[in-house]
């Protein structure tokens, strides 16, 4: 009886319900704390990023301003959106504007898709040195400096002694030289040739590393099925680097009022100003060499606002279409 007793109280206990644990602190601190050293380690480039990305930002009220260097921030005087008002009022800002747009969708095709096939067809070549040496050599210019390249497309363009007037003459093409340089409607394609030459290969090495991790398995399978080396690319490798492309793309269109202006200040004369005069150039020759330094600030703001709008929309439209994003 007592070896029962004792037998049906062990059981008791054993079928009690154990105390509940005491969940696990997981709070922002904790997580800090675990990863102080990767938050010590990032601390540099927070601190960079903020002074040179974020701080500047303070000078945007300038554009609000009458500003003189000589006041002090208190002693500016106010006028609202006045400069907007005088930059959209401004013939010439939509004509630099249609510069800007051209030139920058002309380079976002050409330099998009080019250095995808370019990529591509480096990635088909079976020599490994024939390969080596065709993708160091195409991705050298684009540490030439812009004031080099510059030189070597005038020379090239030149009707005295230049390559391609020699050439298209060599070749019956035309009789006299063609004074390239001093033709506005042909400025666009000589930038948007310039810039391709100088930046193919460097932006087809990121498209080649997207390349390099598709599953080598799956060329394999198509080759069993039947399939050639075009219908590899178009079935494999594309769809391979879709997410890269994307994410290259959605950038790309962010920057597309941003063209910068040292190709276009390089290659331009006083011929084609009405065609080689861009945004950035605008607010250069506006603002600094003027003194109108709220005027060009009110530019800047134009174009960073542009591209803040540009960037979220493109973002959405492919989170909405082709679940592909950047944030």
């Amino acid at each position: 009886m007592e070896t029962l007793t004792k037998k049906s109280a062990s059981a008791k206990r054993n079928s009690d319900p154990k105390p509940p644990l005491k969940p696990r602190r997981n709070g922002v601190w904790d997580r800090m704390k675990q990863q102080k050293y990767l938050y010590l380690m990032s601390l540099p480039f927070v601190a960079w990023v903020f002074v040179f990305n974020y701080l500047p930002l303070w000078g945007w009220t300038m554009a609000f301003q009458n500003y003189k260097p000589a006041r002090s921030f208190g002693e500016q005087d106010w006028v609202g959106f006045k400069h907007f008002v005088e930059l959209f009022s401004d013939d010439r800002f939509y004509l630099v504007l249609r510069n800007t747009l051209a030139m920058s969708l002309m380079g976002l095709v050409v330099g998009f898709i080019v250095p995808i096939f370019f990529a591509i067809l480096l990635n088909e070549m079976k020599g490994m040195f024939f390969k080596r040496a065709v993708q160091t050599v195409s991705y050298l210019p684009h540490f030439v400096s812009w004031v080099v390249v510059a030189g070597i497309i005038t020379k090239m363009l030149s009707t005295d002694g230049g390559i391609i007037n020699d050439l298209l003459i060599g070749l019956n093409i035309i009789d006299q030289p063609i004074q390239f340089m001093a033709k506005g409607n042909l400025f666009w394609y000589i930038v948007t040739a310039s810039d391709m030459w100088k930046e193919t290969g460097w932006n087809a090495i990121i498209y080649l590393a997207a390349i390099t991790g598709i599953d080598q398995e799956l060329y394999e399978a198509s080759r069993v099925d039947g399939a050639n080396r075009f219908r590899q690319m178009w079935h494999i490798t594309l769809p391979g680097i879709r997410t890269t492309i994307s994410v290259l793309f959605i950038m790309s269109i962010g920057h597309l009022i941003s063209i910068g202006f040292e190709k276009q200040f390089l290659l331009q004369n006083s011929l084609v100003l009405d065609y080689s005069e861009v945004l950035d150039l605008y607010a250069l020759n506006y603002g600094l060499n003027m003194g109108r330094f709220s005027y060009g600030t009110a530019i800047g703001i134009f174009n960073s606002v542009v591209s803040i709008i540009l960037l979220f929309t493109a973002n959405g439209l492919f989170k909405k279409f082709t679940k592909e994003s950047i944030m």
